[in-house]
């Protein structure tokens, strides 16, 4: 099977289903999955909560073929649109059971009580199948992690995890695993010879190439098209804001651009690659990222979200953004007419603005690796640790010779309409001893640095509050290092 350039193909559980846009009466190309699923005669178990991927009512799991093995992530079908599926396995809770026996999920969740109201149960359920198929005796920490992108008003969540704890104590074996090998093949076939899609509705223009020379080539030929990727962000236009998308280039399934390299003086990340994959890869590699990447999102949210949609977004509460500007990140720029490098600070250019040409893409981030005695953390503070928007959010990095600051970089989200520096702050601590009388002084300074907005989340004296105290816990955690 190969793209036909205009069709999708994907597989619904068990079933190919084809969809020409132009033939399908009700469906357009950012249609989403869980709406779709909704407009189907058997497919009721995926709810809409929200429609912004915050209450996890309508997880289905996909699985696709990555180095010739079939990997499951859960993700939230109200942020993806139907041509994201394509080359894809779609699963849904109806499809668990194996004839009249329950899923062991499923199972779990009547045998520990897990489910009462049982409006979000199909979301639950979807989210402990995706732990099933890729933990054995997980930790109560995955489970927490998985389950954090679920809201539930009822069970307090403890049966719940006592169900995950039962289901997936085995290696994970279902009628899914039996029929691994045929859908390995299946969507191997069907991912064969893939061409550049192209949808053309009355209202609507939607292009998803594979590969990054189409991409560029998309983006050469339709300059003011909307980009995504993974859509976590793109989709809230339509879904919350009513906006009609009518012309998009969708490059989630670029495969050139989801590349992790490390090398002897940087890391090389892809802007394809998910926030989840970045999780994972940088907890042993980069701490600073990974410890902003922990309590971002949900995991349904980070199997979606890129690093390049997160950047390009250049949201000024953006939390990836401030540890970067501390790293000294660098930004891989690509048309078809060449390639440009730019400082991620110099990229980021205002409230949701930054510096690309037209015809250029986002495709690689580059996080240089630093000296061994240079200090980088990364903070967030919101209303709740799971699932929330920053309030303020802070990448510091510093470097002192002797117990003299020789370098400091002191960057903020949600301070200000982008993500920026405290230079007046750095200015005084640079060439200062680094104890606490002087980083006490820098406070006061940087109490007065910037003049935040009050809003629903946070007030301006409680954001300047927050910096500056912020500062001083960077102080303290630095105070065991050798400087």
């Amino acid at each position: 099977m190969s793209g036909s350039g205009h069709l999708i193909r994907f597989f619904l559980n068990d079933k190919l289903v084809e969809i020409d846009f132009n033939a399908s009466a009700g469906l357009k190309p950012t249609t989403t999955v869980l709406n779709y699923l909704r407009s189907l005669p058997f497919y009721k178990g995926v709810k809409e909560g929200c429609a912004e991927g915050d209450c996890g009512a309508c997880t289905v799991v996909v699985a696709e073929v990555q180095n010739g093995k079939l990997v499951h992530k859960a993700i939230d079908s109200c942020l993806v649109f139907l041509p994201m599926l394509y080359g894809k396995q779609l699963i849904t809770v109806e499809h668990l059971a194996d004839g009249k026996d329950l899923h062991p999920v499923q199972q779990a969740m009547v045998d520990e009580n897990g489910s009462q109201c049982g409006y979000c149960t199909p979301g639950i359920v979807m989210s402990l199948f995706g732990i099933y198929k890729n933990h054995h005796h997980p930790s109560r920490e995955v489970i927490q992690d998985a389950l954090t992108g679920n809201l539930c008003r009822c069970t307090g969540y403890r049966p719940i995890i006592d169900a995950a704890e039962s289901a997936c104590s085995s290696r994970g074996w279902d009628h899914f695993s039996l029929a691994e090998a045929n859908t390995i093949r299946l969507l191997d076939e069907l991912n064969s010879g893939k061409e550049l899609i192209e949808i053309h509705t009355s209202l609507q223009q939607y292009y998803k190439p594979f590969t990054l020379a189409d991409a560029l080539e998309c983006r050469r030929l339709h300059p003011e098209a909307l980009i995504t990727c993974g859509s976590t962000d793109v989709a809230l236009r339509q879904t919350k804001k009513k906006e009609l998308l009518r012309e998009i280039i969708d490059i989630s399934d670029v495969a050139g651009l989801k590349f992790l390299e490390e090398n002897i003086d940087d890391f090389r990340i892809g802007a394809g690659v998910s926030l989840e994959n970045l999780l994972q890869y940088s907890k042993d590699r980069i701490p600073a990222l990974y410890n902003i990447l922990k309590i971002f999102g949900s995991l349904q949210i980070r199997n979606l979200a890129t690093i390049g949609g997160n950047i390009g977004s250049a949201s000024p509460i953006g939390d990836t953004l401030p540890v970067l500007f501390a790293s000294r990140a660098r930004v891989r720029l690509q048309s078809t007419e060449g390639v440009r490098f730019l400082n991620i600070e110099d990229f980021i250019t205002g409230y949701r603005s930054v510096d690309l040409k037209p015809g250029e893409l986002i495709t690689e981030i580059i996080i240089p690796k630093g000296s061994p005695e240079q200090i980088i953390r990364s903070y967030k503070v919101s209303r709740r640790k799971d699932l929330d928007i920053s309030s303020v959010s802070a990448g510091f990095s510093m470097l002192a010779v002797n117990g003299t600051v020789s370098e400091i970089i002191l960057a903020f989200g949600g301070m200000a309409a982008q993500t920026i520096r405290a230079t007046k702050t750095e200015t005084f601590l640079t060439g200062k001893e680094w104890n606490q009388a002087q980083v006490g002084k820098a406070m006061d300074i940087l109490h007065h640095e910037f003049t935040p907005l009050s809003d629903a989340r946070a007030g301006a004296d409680y954001r300047n509050l927050v910096a500056r105290n912020l500062l001083m816990k960077f102080y303290l955690e630095s105070s065991d290092h050798n400087i």
